[in-house]
């Protein structure tokens, strides 16, 4: 499976050890995100990452900043999009199980690295549950 990665400054540190945890399960990982802490734009890395996911180059994305509000809000412009900003481990599952989510949005300040990864880990493995939700995800997009 490929995986999209983008982070502004603030999520570079946690990308790389994102990026090695997922390269050690044999995940591909395509980074599109910044490889140093200088102040970037997010929306600079988010885009891409988007992009590479609605296409179909990618089945997952993984987007990190400082809140991860700024690139979770980049990522859903994009209307194959459904990235969700996520905190704990129940959030992360139930955005996979209910709403199909293929964009994971870690904010990075506010997160430990190990949190970080778990989340990573519970995003990949967790499936949609379809049924009813199937219905609302279907009516997401305009």
């Amino acid at each position: 499976m490929t995986i999209a990665i983008g982070n502004d400054h603030a999520g570079t540190e946690y990308k790389f050890e994102i990026i090695k945890h997922l390269e050690k399960k044999g995940y591909t990982v395509l980074n599109f995100g910044t490889d140093t802490n200088d102040s970037m734009d997010y929306p600079d890395a988010i885009h891409p990452t988007a992009d590479c996911v609605e296409s179909g180059k990618a089945e997952l994305g993984i987007i990190l900043c400082g809140s991860g509000n700024g690139a979770q809000m980049t990522a859903n412009k994009h209307q194959g999009i459904r990235a969700a900003l996520c905190w704990n481990n129940e959030l992360v599952a139930l955005t996979r199980q209910h709403n199909n989510a293929n964009v994971l949005t870690i904010p990075a300040r506010f997160v430990s690295l190990q949190q970080a990864l778990g989340f990573v880990d519970i995003f990949l493995n967790t499936e949609f549950e379809g049924g009813r939700h199937a219905n609302r995800v279907g009516k997401i997009s305009c």
